[in-house]
């Protein structure tokens, strides 16, 4: 998705650079949930708790990004666009649902001292993880449609 949208530079510079910041925060929001999750190739090269304080800022900066770039964006008539205002409508509850799941992971992990049984939390950034696939999917879809691109549902890479 970030390469294409550098293949789209010439069009709509705000645009453009909200949508490459916010993939950019996506990009470290999942290296840090592999990182917090212990997934290979990614290493925990800091004590989990600290990792942890990183992962929900980190976290809650990508979901403001997007709530507060794009999404505001569609909601004050800034885009003209219809097809891509009838898509932002589409798809909006389902991101605003990801919304509520990643802002409690933060209030229940975010700044808390991780010792015992770590079941949970393992249990609690798996079901985080699939909530943001979700949410990628559902931005993949808005940000392609902002960029020029289809609408149509998600295309397979094969």
């Amino acid at each position: 998705m970030l390469a294409q949208t550098k293949k789209h530079a010439i069009a709509r510079p705000q645009t453009r650079s909200l949508i490459t910041k916010i993939l950019e925060e996506r990009k470290d929001v999942l290296v840090l949930l592999c990182k917090v999750s212990g997934l290979a190739p990614y290493p925990a090269n800091k004590p989990l708790v600290a990792l942890m304080t990183e992962f929900c800022e980190l976290l809650v900066d990508y979901i403001a990004a997007a709530h507060f770039g794009l999404y505001q964006r569609l909601s004050e008539g800034q885009e003209r666009r219809r097809a891509v205002v009838d898509l932002a409508m589409e798809i909006y509850p389902g991101i605003d649902r990801t919304t509520q799941v990643a802002l409690a992971f933060n209030d229940k992990y975010g700044g808390v001292t991780l010792s015992g049984d770590l079941t949970a939390l393992y249990r609690d950034l798996s079901h985080l993880g699939e909530v943001l696939a979700s949410r990628i999917d559902l931005e993949d879809r808005l940000i392609t449609a902002m960029l020029g691109e289809s609408i149509g549902p998600a295309r397979s890479a094969a």
